[in-house]
């Protein structure tokens, strides 16, 4: 094999490579907007089918549910009383491997009130998916949000 030969092949799997993270990138944002729209819309059901089996979510002040039984429990409490949107954006895959990704996305929930719309909260989601038969669910959905003005350490 000359060199070129070598450039070639090192070429092919980078492609190969790159295609197959682009391809696990496009499922897991695939499933946080399934999770978003369906959670936004009080789809209870549709929200935890975004997760597996074991799947475990853990939010600030509304605990850790492990579990589709446990999930649909806490879900159904959680259903919208007026519109409202969870914006997740700057969603960055950070790990691959043939069944597992990482990823790290920031979310701005936002809330429709008799005055208009209004950011309610800012955090971060924390994820590990779990992929099965072409469909990338939550193994891990970990939330931390940044404190409120009013909940703001005073600096110097």
């Amino acid at each position: 094999m000359d060199m070129n030969d070598s450039a070639t092949s090192l070429g092919r799997t980078v492609t190969t490579r790159s295609k197959y993270f682009a391809r696990v990138a496009e499922g897991v944002r695939a499933t946080i907007g399934a999770y978003t729209q369906a959670l936004d819309d009080g789809r209870t059901d549709d929200v935890v089918a975004t997760f597996c089996p074991d799947g475990v979510c853990e939010i600030p002040g509304m605990g850790t549910h492990t579990g589709h039984d446990a999930l649909r429990e806490a879900y159904s409490k959680w259903k919208p009383e007026q519109p409202q949107r969870h914006l997740v954006l700057n969603t960055v895959v950070t790990e691959v491997n043939e069944h597992e990704a990482t990823a790290i996305s920031d979310v701005i929930f936002i809330l429709r009130g008799d005055s208009g719309w209004s950011i309610q909260l800012v955090g971060r989601y924390h994820d590990v998916l779990h992929e099965e038969h072409g469909i990338w669910r939550f193994h891990n959905r970990t939330a931390t949000f940044l404190p409120g003005k009013s909940e703001r350490k005073r600096t110097p």
